[in-house]
């Protein structure tokens, strides 16, 4: 875990990767609560059955699902203290490049593509590359913006 003590201290640090999250699996249940939280009960992502004889050969995390473990990862790549707040601003870009099988594992990647000056703190762009294990190419990749206030 990289740790910024404050605001300048992250300034220094645009441009930079800033570190990689361990290994995330992905579960079935963790899925299907996300279906029944988002209402996206599509059969390749809850019918186990279907899912088997489908284009992926089980089920698949839906891409929604991904995108919100981003936070997560992220808070095991970096930290910064002496804050107010921080807030999730937003996404810039958002991209989800392939599958995530049921019990594959994930991580993140994050890159501190931009940091600019804001009333009362400073607005963060971070790219996130979201890997999936044994794989090529990564799952996710995303412009995370979030603000942070002193």
């Amino acid at each position: 875990m990289r740790e910024f003590h404050g605001i300048e201290d992250l300034r220094s640090a645009k441009g930079e990767q800033l570190g990689v999250s361990g290994w995330y699996t992905i579960s079935q249940e963790q899925i299907d609560r996300f279906a029944d939280a988002t209402g996206d009960h599509q059969w390749i992502h809850v019918d186990q059955a279907r899912a088997k004889a489908g284009p992926f050969g089980t089920t698949i995390a839906h891409g929604f699902l991904t995108l919100s473990l981003v936070p997560e990862l992220a808070g095991e790549v970096y930290r910064v203290t002496h804050l107010g707040m921080v807030l999730n601003y937003g996404l810039n870009k958002v991209r989800f490049t392939a599958p995530v099988p049921v019990g594959s594992r994930i991580r993140g990647a994050v890159e501190l593509t931009d940091v600019r000056d804001v009333d009362g703190g400073v607005q963060l762009v971070s790219t996130t590359t979201v890997e999936l294990e044994g794989a090529a190419k990564p799952v996710l990749v995303a412009e995370w913006i979030t603000r942070l206030l002193i």
